[in-house]
């Protein structure tokens, strides 16, 4: 799984942006968090890049940056959690779920789901 580091405000438009273009994945993640680790492998460990290409992945640590996750949660209407996943689509969220909640079975099916409402 190859994430990208979301790690400055400025990049939260842009990657608003990029979502028009294809879907955006943002997963908050809390480093002093057991729940959050464990979640975080399951999802990595299931990871299909093939299943997943038309998927941009980003990675918030969101103790060095809570700030940009406070900024997620306003922009996009979405309560702050942890571990929290977030699809973005077309500049809104789309999906968001917390906790073992995450499964990529599910992400796996918003995933197809999305992709066929927008064909």
């Amino acid at each position: 799984m190859q994430w990208s580091e979301l790690t400055d405000l400025n990049q939260l438009e842009q990657i608003s942006r990029e979502s028009s273009e294809r879907k955006v994945l943002i997963f908050k993640h809390s480093t002093r968090c057991s729940v959050s680790r464990a979640v975080l492998d399951r999802l990595e460990r299931s990871w299909n890049s093939e299943e997943m290409k038309m998927v941009k992945p980003y990675f918030l640590d969101l103790i060095s940056y809570r700030q940009i996750s406070n900024a997620i949660a306003e922009k996009f209407g979405i309560e702050h959690e942890s571990p929290q996943l977030i699809i973005l689509e077309r500049e809104k969220a789309v999906y968001a779920q917390s906790h073992f909640g995450i499964s990529y079975a599910d992400l796996k099916k918003v995933i197809k789901s999305q992709t066929e409402q927008s064909a």
